[in-house]
């Protein structure tokens, strides 16, 4: 189950606006934003940045952001388009993140939990998120019927997903399943 990755041939397809009816600009920001703590989307990663369209929806809203992704296709690509200067490009798995411990206040995944669902990245990521940071994962559910989205046998459900934070140290805040997405917000150890 999961670790599909989706074809950077098809990049132009990730800018449509219509993504928002899966996880929109506002629900994204709530996420990583912890009641009262300022630095909450001080330093933001986007894992699995693609062509940085909820990059850009996040950018103007917090200090820096890591636009992170596996495919430097992903990343020509949003050269093209135009990076906005709070924006860093990191060409990195999510299991070996370049940043230091502690180094992010918050990090998030749209539609790509399913493509670095691990052990390893899990943990790298209760590495460089500080303490009490926010980690939100919006991903294609596997109680969807995978019209969209990659195939349904290589997603996972909330629950899958809640669990496998928790076992990393995580703190679950919320974990709900959505029309065919579901939704996972969690606190750093």
């Amino acid at each position: 189950m999961g670790f599909h990755t989706f074809d950077a041939e098809k990049a132009a397809e990730l800018e449509r606006p219509d993504r928002y009816r899966w996880v929109s600009a506002e629900e994204l920001l709530g996420a990583l934003t912890a009641d009262g703590d300022d630095r909450a989307t001080a330093t933001v990663a986007d894992l699995g940045s693609g062509t940085g369209f909820y990059t850009d929806a996040v950018a103007p809203h917090v200090e820096r952001v890591h636009g992170v992704d596996v495919q430097a296709e992903m990343h020509a690509f949003y050269r093209d388009k135009g990076v906005p200067e709070n924006v860093s490009l990191v060409e990195s798995d999510v299991s070996d993140l370049p940043f230091a411990d502690d180094a992010l206040d918050a990090a998030f995944s749209t539609m790509t939990y399913h493509e670095f669902a691990s052990d390893e990245a899990l943990a790298a990521l209760a590495r460089v998120i500080r303490p009490g940071g926010r980690l939100a994962l919006f991903d294609w559910s596997a109680a969807g019927d995978g019209a969209h989205g990659p195939p349904a046998d290589e997603r996972f459900a909330a629950s899958d997903a809640a669990d496998a934070l928790e076992a990393a140290g995580f703190d679950v805040l919320t974990a709900s399943e959505r029309t065919e997405t579901f939704a996972v917000v969690a606190r750093a150890p």
